[in-house]
């Protein structure tokens, strides 16, 4: 196995002592109580680093700098120009610190680092498109008689807490502050536990790309301490989490008394439905791909591949003939398709999950295993005849991990696509575009895509149905859930 070296700006931060928060102008701030969190490197399952853990008086702190951001109008008075600035020169930060944030992302998070550059594009392709949009928030006229004045603004909503999760923390960290700061607010980031770095680094460069103090502070720490602190805290207004149905179940119940709104995207367990008349060779390598990019620990990861009867074996036979040649190792090995699973917790979830597959009579037609070596690596799997009432059809399984189901006709298809407390999103490969359409009206999913899997764009919106969260974030989405209305009259008589 050839890893690449660690860059030198990587190994001195990591050697140098516990990582800080960035608090108002400063960078490498120590908790308060002084207490810091050990960081693993998935791939090694070693301690890679420590960073500061922030408690609920860290939490006090960077609400009050954040209030007082609020109150002086510091960035939401600034003017619309001044603000898209900040946000085009932190994208070409991003940019200039490409390599440095794919080894970060290689490194806490174990996405392969030949991958992890198209992380770093998709973060600065978030920051460009937001710096667009501060020179866009117009207003509107209200229509009234002509005795009245009326007209309606939109404005910040005002401190946005950012929840940020650990499996593509970088690119998920921009979609959600990029906005909120594009918006006019101040932002509090409680970087991931497990994965903090780039969230961190993201912080730094905002200040260097002329971000004022205070409109955003990166916290690091753990999630039952840091992030309950900000969910319950009355200085925050929106919380934006992605992560576990579970954690955003108790997320709501702490901001409820507060009446903070709460945006979430809680994960999936999408289905990928493949009819005879489509392109069958592409539609299963785009199912193996679905499944097993980023170790399968993608929230829309298509993890239920649906299949017409007919052509059921062949496509199965595509799809493990793909699966079988990928290589599974080292985030830092160029050479690796599939890194490793997040936590050896995470990898013991998994395992169990492949475990009750077969008790509850799925067939193995490729077997996850454990590679030989450090880390928590896992092979992929993928499980024929499986049962669309059991817990492999049910439930996220966050590894790669492929539930085949055989249907027979649309109706029967869209029954099955549609057995699931998520919605997050679903595809359809076929080339008759009247199925497609008929598809995407009934399919229950925040995302179709049709011919194609999992792709992207800032612009478009994507949310979830069902327990797949609250809100969506993209394009105006997110702009509008950063916002409120305020309405003004003014009489003329």
């Amino acid at each position: 196995m050839a890893t690449i070296d660690m860059l030198p700006v990587v190994r001195d931060r990591l050697a140098g002592g516990p990582t800080g928060f960035v608090l108002g102008d400063e960078t490498d701030v120590p908790a308060l109580a002084g207490s810091t969190l050990a960081v693993e490197n998935p791939s090694t399952g070693s301690v890679l680093g420590h960073v500061a853990a922030a408690d609920a008086e860290d939490v006090d702190r960077a609400v009050a700098l954040a209030r007082e951001a609020v109150a002086d109008r510091r960035w939401s008075a600034k003017h619309p120009g001044k603000k898209s600035l900040v946000l085009e020169t932190l994208r070409q930060l991003l940019e200039e610190h490409l390599d440095e944030f794919a080894q970060w992302e290689a490194l806490d998070a174990g996405i392969p680092i030949a991958q992890a550059p198209l992380q770093v594009y998709a973060a600065s392709g978030v920051c460009h498109h937001y710096s667009g949009w501060p020179t866009k928030l117009y207003g509107e006229l209200n229509p009234l008689v002509h005795t009245f004045h009326s007209y309606t603004v939109r404005e910040p909503v005002g401190v946005v807490a950012v929840l940020a999760p650990w499996n593509q923390p970088l690119v998920t960290v921009a979609a959600r502050v990029a906005p909120a700061l594009a918006a006019g607010n101040c932002v509090i980031l409680k970087a991931s536990r497990r994965a903090p770095y780039s969230a961190v680094r993201f912080g730094e460069l905002a200040l260097e790309a002329g971000l004022p103090p205070g409109v955003l502070t990166v916290l690091t720490g753990d999630g039952e301490t840091a992030g309950s602190a900000l969910a319950r805290h009355p200085g925050i207004d929106t919380v934006a989490y992605v992560g576990s149905r579970e954690t955003g179940a108790r997320l709501r119940e702490l901001a409820a008394p507060t009446g903070k709104q709460v945006l979430m995207e809680l994960g999936g367990k999408s289905p990928n439905i493949v009819f005879p008349d489509a392109d069958l060779d592409r539609a299963a390598d785009s199912a193996a791909v679905a499944v097993w990019r980023n170790a399968g620990q993608i929230g829309n990861a298509g993890s239920r591949l649906l299949v017409e009867r007919s052509i059921h074996d062949k496509v199965v036979d595509r799809v493990v003939d793909s699966m079988t040649s990928l290589t599974v190792g080292s985030a830092l090995d160029p050479g690796t398709h599939i890194g490793p699973l997040i936590s050896a917790e995470q990898r013991r979830r998994v395992g169990e999950h492949l475990r009750v597959a077969e008790q509850q009579g799925a067939k193995p037609v490729l077997r996850g295993a454990v590679p030989d070596g450090p880390g928590y690596g896992i092979t992929p799997a993928v499980f024929t005849d499986v049962d669309p009432d059991s817990a492999l059809a049910q439930d996220e399984v966050f590894g790669p991990v492929l539930a085949v189901t055989a249907f027979d006709d649309e109706d029967h298809a869209l029954a099955l696509a549609d057995n699931t407390r998520y919605g997050l999103g679903a595809g359809v490969w076929t080339s008759d575009v009247r199925r497609v359409h008929r598809f995407a009206q009934r399919l229950r999913a925040g995302t179709v895509w049709a011919n194609v899997y999992g792709m992207q764009d800032v612009s478009a919106p994507v949310g979830g149905f069902g327990a797949s969260g609250v809100g969506a974030d993209g394009g105006r989405e997110w702009i509008n859930a950063y916002t409120r209305p305020k309405a003004v009259f003014v009489s003329l008589l």
